[in-house]
């Protein structure tokens, strides 16, 4: 049987405000435990939650620039669970009415571009956390500790439709929405920290059939790597389970990195099962018109808006562009690299920046700020491919040089230091063709006999007697030229 796979996403994204979504306790990550939680935090008899503008700025950022509604009036409510990290035994969020309504995220899988559809994302506040590791009790038995400092962390819940149908598709929508929240300021993104945290709910069904199939939530994903792994072992499980006549159960799963499965945490709850109702503490949300417009004038151009300028204004591909846009910094960087070249060389550039540079980052695994290469110093060794000092092979070599730091990463002086620099006297090269012609005879023959590989022969004879040094464009038009 043919299976289709069918995935949603449930991102967390904890927004960047330095205080709390009801309180004024720091956001601060990396404290010892407990020493950011205050009254509000653990729920102490008296205390009352204060919405905290920031957070609500930065939920209607993001829902700008996803295309979405944001909700004139919201509530928030009380959704009741028990866990030793949250002190309420109801977590503070939106349920009927959520701040962002709708909204899209489009992205590029392969040459591919997809669009998704957003449901909602809504404001709410984190959870503690239990920390299962060294602790010791008093007898030398294990115990759990128990850490508020997260508790009340203002989180941004972005919800996907259920239109993603691969593990790469679902992994290319995560960085997508990872590459926009941090663009936008509104999230550090920092998935180490719990910063963007990732629920995939899967589920498989027979191709053709419109009925979604039972899905499972893998719960609290960090990382783009061990999303498609757990996505990829969860289909597997779900399909081998169902041919083998057993049926997938909805429930929470967590997955193990280290054994590279997915493993049952706890039945899935529905939403009665939470028994939502309007928090009482807080009165309804309440957005008016010339607070989105305030902060619609203050935005950034967004990654959709720098896409369409650069292959409108730069001439680049679609894809080049949505490529160049991940993020901010890249965009910035390569941007700064294009204005330092003649008009019309933005396309190299971007063959550059995408080029040796991302596979240098990514070897190293560094951020492109932290790039030993800065923008002036690439514009500079491209320029020097433009204006034929040297070939896109001996670049490469250059590259290289200045990523190591050589000469203090000053292309003309690595150029210089190792005798580089190309020949392009139309004369010299000439003599070497009319050397290497009556050298070789036998291959010219070839030529005339219509043999296409005995030019790049001859072509690769010209090289060797210029010891990689002549340029290749003059070389192949000249030695047309002699062979008539």
């Amino acid at each position: 049987m043919e299976w289709e796979i069918v995935i949603g996403l449930e991102t967390h994204t904890q927004l960047s405000t330095e205080s709390k979504i009801f309180s004024n306790s720091s956001t601060c990550f990396g404290a010892a435990p407990n020493t950011q939680a205050n009254e509000v935090d653990m729920a102490l008899p008296g205390s009352l939650p204060v919405m905290n503008k920031g957070a609500v700025e930065r939920a209607i950022q993001f829902g700008l620039a996803v295309g979405a509604h944001i909700a004139p009036r919201s509530i928030f409510a009380r959704k009741n669970y028990f866990y030793p990290d949250l002190p309420k035994n109801y977590q503070i969020s939106q349920f009927e009415i959520p701040v962002v309504q709708g909204g899209t995220i489009s992205f590029f899988v392969g040459d591919e571009e997809k669009t998704i559809n957003l449901t909602r994302a809504h404001l709410e506040e984190d959870a503690g956390k239990s920390l299962h590791e060294n602790f010791v009790g008093p007898h030398g038995e294990s115990s759990t500790g128990i850490d508020l400092n997260r508790a009340g962390t203002p989180l941004l819940e972005i919800v996907s439709e259920p239109e993603m149908r691969s593990a790469a598709e679902a992994v290319a929508y995560a960085r997508a929405l990872h590459g926009l929240v941090v663009w936008l300021g509104i999230c550090d993104g920092n998935m180490q920290e719990g910063s963007f945290r990732i629920d995939a709910n899967v589920s498989v069904r027979p191709k053709g059939q419109k009925e979604l199939g039972t899905r499972s939530e893998v719960k609290n994903v960090n990382s783009f790597r061990f999303l498609e792994r757990a996505i990829q072992y969860e289909v597997r499980r779900q399909i081998e389970l169902i041919e083998d006549g057993g049926k997938v159960v909805q429930e929470t799963r967590l997955y193990d990195s280290e054994r590279d499965e997915t493993r049952s945490m706890r039945s899935k709850e529905d939403a009665h099962d939470y028994r939502y109702f309007p928090d009482p503490d807080l009165p309804p949300l309440v957005i008016a018109p010339e607070w989105i417009s305030r902060i619609q004038d203050a935005m950034p151009e967004l990654p959709a808006q720098k896409r369409q300028r650069f292959e409108q204004d730069l001439g680049l591909s679609g894809y080049d562009a949505a490529q160049l846009t991940t993020s901010r910094a890249i965009s910035v960087f390569f941007e700064e690299v294009a204005s330092k070249l003649p008009q019309g060389q933005a396309k190299l550039a971007a063959n550059w920046v995408l080029g040796e540079l991302s596979a240098a980052l990514n070897r190293d695994e560094i951020e492109i700020e932290q790039s030993p290469i800065q923008p002036p110093a690439l514009a500079g060794l491209v320029a020097r491919i433009i204006d034929g000092t040297i070939s896109n092979k001996m670049a490469r070599d250059v590259f290289t040089a200045m990523w190591e730091g050589e000469h203090g990463g000053d292309p003309d002086a690595i150029i210089d230091g190792r005798g580089l620099k190309q020949i392009s006297d139309s004369g010299a090269i000439g003599a070497m063709i009319d050397d290497v012609l009556a050298a070789h005879p036998a291959i010219v023959e070839e030529f005339r006999a219509g043999k296409q590989k005995a030019f790049n022969s001859l072509v690769g004879q010209v090289m060797k007697a210029a010891k990689g040094k002549a340029n290749p464009q003059q070389v192949n038009d000249l030695l047309k030229e002699k062979l008539g």
